[in-house]
């Protein structure tokens, strides 16, 4: 199945983008947002936190699905001259990303719901550098997947249509 040449770079696009969007979202919640969350009213806290959750699902799903999509798309049907090992880590960054979001941060923010407790509150903080320093790997790493488009003899379609080819 032959795709469009402009189709072809979608998925490298749409990698850079998501990714881009969560690096700088989670730079914003690591540095502002949950150090703040100490400020908030401790005796209401529950209720501020699950406003929180309420409002951050619709932000956060969407660009972490997309990225999902294209990380996973790029697994199955890399560029050619594309090493295999990229995509593979990228796959790799992303599962811890989701593995530390599911074990470590929303147990957290569950915890959060019921009652402020300070120790819930700096483990949230200090685990939450996983997240922000992998979603910042996978940046890099979405910038350095976009070589393919500046390499001579890259032919869109034709190039992320073929076979991988170990690299």
């Amino acid at each position: 199945m032959a795709i469009a040449p402009q189709a072809a770079r979608w998925p490298l696009v749409l990698q850079l983008v998501a990714t881009g969007c969560m690096t700088g979202l989670i730079w914003f919640v690591q540095i502002v947002h949950y150090p703040l969350m100490e400020g908030w009213p401790h005796e209401d806290f529950g209720r501020w936190e699950v406003a929180h959750r309420d409002r951050t699902g619709p932000v956060v799903i969407p660009p972490m699905l997309m990225e999902g999509a294209a990380a996973i798309w790029l697994l199955v049907r890399r560029p050619r001259g594309m090493p295999s090992w990229l995509p593979l880590l990228g796959v790799g960054l992303l599962a811890g990303i989701w593995a530390s979001t599911f074990f470590l941060q929303v147990p957290c923010h569950l915890r959060l719901s019921a009652s402020w407790d300070p120790a819930t509150h700096r483990f949230l903080v200090e685990s939450n550098w996983i997240r922000t320093l992998l979603w910042t790997a996978r940046l890099g790493l979405a910038v350095a997947m976009l070589r393919p488009l500046w390499t001579p003899g890259f032919s869109g379609a034709a190039d992320l249509a073929a076979p991988p080819q170990d690299a």
